[in-house]
């Protein structure tokens, strides 16, 4: 598929990067993946948020707002033939000597790629990792270049219908490889905070405003696997797949129409209808 390139949208095979771009050289780069709906990216802004927040950790100095974004996406997707997608927009540091230098980078490249969009599953299974959580590179986790942690826990898990599931060193529940985790347990709704060191998911924040507003008790913190036991459901999130119940968790079973995931699942999916309505 074409990708779109500092401006340009050109052919993946016809794409270059300088090696000596700090975004391959020392991590120095941030992006968010997203999925459109009619052509629509679903909420950009928070996306475009949370990059910049990465940014401005990183030094790297650029003006992308939501009305460029969208513009892009346009393109790219009219180019690579009009259909929905998902969508990666990366910002790397751009192009520096080697060394340590810590001014701020003022020409960064800017890349949207796309891939094509597939159903989101039905359900997913889920077991908890060996690997441990890292640590984030400063007091908060951003979606950078530094995914390794990710990519080595991934070798633990045997197919790509499972779920690993990261617990921080002390052993507390802190998220899974490309989601946020909830469970219910007597009608309270789970989740571990920013504390665990995870991510904070975009839908993961539409998640929680969702369940608060449906009159759903919200219970974030520190938890142990042992603290989950009597969980009646288990749930991921991610901005591509949305909601996705976990009906096998470590060899026990959970069910795919419990009550809160159902329920929030069908207000998510009543936002991203009211979404393309309210951009038309």
């Amino acid at each position: 598929m074409k990708l779109w390139l500092n401006g340009e949208i050109i052919e993946e095979a016809d794409a270059r990067i300088s090696p000596f771009d700090h975004g391959f050289l020392y991590g120095m780069g941030a992006f968010e993946t997203f999925r459109t709906y009619d052509g629509f990216p679903f909420l950009i802004a928070d996306h475009l948020t949370r990059i910049h927040f990465a940014m401005g950790e990183m030094g790297i100095q650029s003006g992308l707002n939501a009305t460029e974004v969208k513009q892009m996406v346009t393109q790219l997707r009219e180019a690579n033939g009009g259909a929905d997608g998902y969508f990666r927009l990366n910002v790397s540091a751009g192009v520096r000597g080697v060394g340590l230098d810590p001014s701020p980078y003022t020409e960064p490249l800017v890349m949207l790629l796309q891939k094509p969009l597939t159903p989101p599953p039905a359900e997913r299974h889920a077991q908890w990792l060996n690997l441990r959580r890292n640590t984030p590179e400063t007091s908060i986790r951003l979606k950078s270049h530094h995914y390794f942690n990710n990519l080595a826990a991934r070798k633990e898990v045997a197919d790509a219908k499972t779920e690993g599931i990261f617990l921080t060193e002390d052993g507390v529940i802190s998220e899974g490889l490309a989601s946020n985790v909830y469970w219910v347990k007597n009608g309270t709704l789970y989740t571990p905070d920013l504390s665990t060191g995870m991510l904070e998911g975009i839908t993961r924040k539409m998640v929680l405003a969702l369940a608060r507003a449906e009159g759903i008790p919200v219970k974030e913190g520190r938890f142990t696997p042992e603290e989950t036991q009597g969980a009646s459901e288990w749930f991921l999130s991610n901005s591509i797949q949305e909601i996705v119940p976990i009906t096998l968790f470590e060899g026990q079973l959970f069910p795919e129409d419990g009550p809160v995931c159902s329920q929030l699942k069908s207000e998510y999916q009543k936002k991203t209808k009211l979404h393309i309505e309210s951009v038309r």
